[in-house]
């Protein structure tokens, strides 16, 4: 390898980020969120006796209301966060058509393999792009389920519509929309299905999800017994019928009331800023800051392809220069994951590194709850790691044991 070198200027920054937490999950508390936020928690308490029960269905009503959610569809708490959300529909909704399955990152892939390999699904398509790049979004048939998740979480590729769904269909439009939920638009029309958790664009505490359900999702549960056995935890009808104590905050099992109160701390914070509208723009403002620095990276570039595509949560970056291309995936993923170490050595940034199976590089949550303020002092501390990057690899590469 050649020697790794860089024009960077490796000054050390002044100014640093108020909150050094942009993991993508669990992502960062709202802006002045304490302790003291949780004080009302129905701790101690039954979940299904009275003031606790409307707790969770506040929850669920206010999580509607933010998200301009139809008024026919259900929605309900869920165990095992957005995994348990999308593993309850996939294992009681389908085979009763062929399906699509659209992957661009590790998490879609793994609802390709769940349908393919652990339901299996005798009639399953699977449209696969690398990261960083969608996959052919040719109509999906009308007659035809078709799985996704809108925002590539451990690629940064987010779909920028819906145009592939027929207004016609009468499969369903299965969307996991973990990491877009609070911060992207949702075309409701054009789906069926729709999952996410509390621990994402608004920060809220993990092990919850959340299922929504149009209509026509409902009916398929209803009409459809694909004669696997279910455990309790993952069945949403009972006797040919939705369970519909699920959507009314009459949860499956125990959630934690202590969660539930954070989740309605999000809520409430995010109906006090401006709503949806609010949040999306808070995210985009952090991907905007990102892209002004890229523009004059001489080092970094994002993931995704297309800037159509740019996600504005889960904001990944590559690293471009010949040094590190020229590496083999071994060592890529060894320096990549040193950068990401020195930013939390200097408790800059936490827990930026990609995701364990995507292409080293660094994954900077940029939803609602992260200042673009924080974005914006924490970006000159990347190019200040990338230089002390360089600087170690070659001194490794020139001392005797190197």
């Amino acid at each position: 390898m050649a020697a790794a070198t860089t024009d960077l200027n490796a000054a050390r920054p002044q100014a640093r980020p108020a909150n050094p937490h942009f993991s993508s999950g669990p992502c960062a508390k709202r802006p002045g969120w304490s302790l003291a936020a949780l004080e009302g928690a129905m701790l101690g308490r039954s979940h299904r006796a009275k003031e606790p029960k409307a707790r969770i269905a506040e929850v669920i009503e206010r999580s509607r209301a933010l998200l301009s959610m139809p008024a026919d569809w259900r929605l309900g708490v869920v165990p095992a966060s957005d995994t348990g959300a999308v593993e309850m529909v996939l294992w009681s909704a389908l085979g009763a058509r062929g399906v699509d399955v659209l992957v661009w990152e590790s998490f879609s892939k793994e609802w390709a393999q769940d349908i393919a390999t652990q339901l299996k699904l005798a009639d399953v398509r699977i449209r696969e792009a690398d990261y960083g790049k969608l996959p052919p979004l040719d109509p999906v048939a009308p007659d035809r389920d078709v799985v996704f998740v809108w925002n590539g979480t451990t690629s940064g590729v987010r779909l920028a519509h819906a145009d592939f769904i027929s207004d016609a269909r009468e499969g369903l439009a299965i969307c996991d929309a973990t990491s877009a939920a609070f911060a992207m638009r949702l075309p409701w029309d054009k789906l069926d299905v729709v999952t996410w958790s509390w621990q994402k664009v608004l920060g809220g505490e993990a092990a919850h999800g959340m299922l929504a359900l149009s209509p026509r999702a409902v009916a398929r549960l209803e009409s459809f017994d694909a004669g696997r056995p279910l455990p309790k935890i993952m069945r949403l009808t009972k006797g040919g019928r939705l369970i519909e104590g699920i959507f009314q905050g009459d949860t499956i099992n125990t959630p934690s009331m202590l969660c539930v109160e954070d989740a309605l701390d999000g809520l409430r914070w995010a109906e006090s800023i401006g709503g949806l509208d609010a949040l999306i723009a808070r995210s985009e403002a952090n991907l905007a800051a990102v892209a002004d620095w890229v523009s004059g990276s001489g080092w970094a570039d994002f993931l995704a392809e297309d800037p159509a595509t740019r996600s504005c949560t889960s904001i990944c970056l590559k690293i471009t220069v010949p040094w590190f291309t020229a590496m083999d995936a071994a060592g890529q993923a060894r320096a990549a994951k040193r950068l990401a170490a020195i930013l939390e050595e200097e408790g800059v940034a936490l827990d930026i590194a990609s995701y364990r199976d995507a292409p080293p590089g660094l994954r900077i949550w940029g939803g609602a709850t992260v200042e673009t303020s924080d974005i914006q002092a924490l970006l000159p501390w990347l190019d200040w790691a990338f230089a002390e990057l360089a600087l170690e690899l070659a001194h490794q590469e020139a001392s005797p044991a190197g």
